[in-house]
């Protein structure tokens, strides 16, 4: 479950980062509003599992169309830096609006998915559930990035000044990729919530979104195929040094490390990723 969930995540971060050329660091922020939907809506409101997570996916868009108008206005490294600094802000509001949010206590009791009279309470049907919301993502990507909208967004990527030059509006093409990917990282915020049950802020933060960045580059930047790839590496190969017998601080430690190591070595040997196109 939790690698189908960090596949829809680098999914949709591939396309703002490996297709449009973009370093977002916010990613963890919108993956935070889905789950905080789904949390809030099911808990106090009592509503359906896929009706918050529509409300989240709206609440979610509406928010980085908004955010994207003042990220239009920078470019390179100053882009890096403001989305940067609304994930700190996100992260401030989720631990701090105790009243609605319920700070650092988190909010439990969080409902699993119901269909009709039907609550998928087994694991086994939430996985078959991630996997169907997986497959959705990858169909609006790919068919997105397949489409003249998505050539126009590679061509940002190459050279955004020319294509200025043939009178493409630039910064709507990537305030619309932006809103998109953001509304697609809040289903695996949504799927989070209702499968652990319970969320709290330290989910969402800066790290967070540094190690969903860290899939999409090992994956491979423009490649979809490598964002399901560098989801499965980085999630699987953390659990499978649980084996080793170490103690678990030592292990959290460790994974952090192997992390560190993996990105340097493909700094070195392969910087567009594993099955990337592109290079940062």
């Amino acid at each position: 479950m939790i690698a189908a969930i960090y596949v829809i995540l680098a999914l949709s971060l591939n396309l703002v980062v490996g297709y449009t050329g973009l370093l977002s660091i916010t990613h963890a922020a919108f993956y935070g509003i889905g789950a905080y939907a789904v949390a809030i809506l099911s808990t106090t409101y009592h509503l359906n599992f896929f009706v918050a997570m529509l409300i989240g996916i709206m609440v979610a868009t509406l928010t980085a169309l908004a955010l994207g108008v003042v990220l239009g206005k920078f470019r390179d490294d100053y882009y890096a830096l403001v989305s940067f600094g609304f994930n700190i802000i996100a992260y401030s509001i989720f631990i701090n609006w105790t009243n609605l949010t319920r700070g650092p206590l988190g909010i439990p009791g969080i409902r699993r998915p119901e269909i009709f009279d039907w609550v998928l309470r087994s694991n086994f049907y939430f996985l078959i559930l991630c996997v169907l919301l997986v497959a959705l993502v990858y169909f609006i990507v790919n068919r997105v990035t397949r489409c003249p909208f998505g050539r126009a967004l590679k061509a940002i990527r190459e050279d955004e000044e020319a294509l200025s030059v043939f009178g493409y509006n630039t910064a709507r093409f990537k305030m619309i990729s932006f809103a998109l990917s953001a509304g697609l990282a809040s289903i695996a915020g949504a799927l989070l919530a209702s499968y652990i049950t319970f969320i709290d802020p330290s989910t969402f933060t800066l790290n967070e979104s540094i190690f969903i960045l860290a899939i999409v580059i090992m994956g491979g930047l423009a490649d979809l195929r490598g964002s399901i790839l560098g989801a499965v590496i980085l999630v699987i190969l953390p659990e499978a040094l649980r084996f080793l017998g170490l103690p678990e601080n030592q292990a959290a430690n460790l994974r952090l490390a192997f992390y560190g190591l993996v990105l340097i070595i493909l700094m070195f040997v392969r910087p567009q990723g594993l099955l990337g196109k592109y290079k940062m």
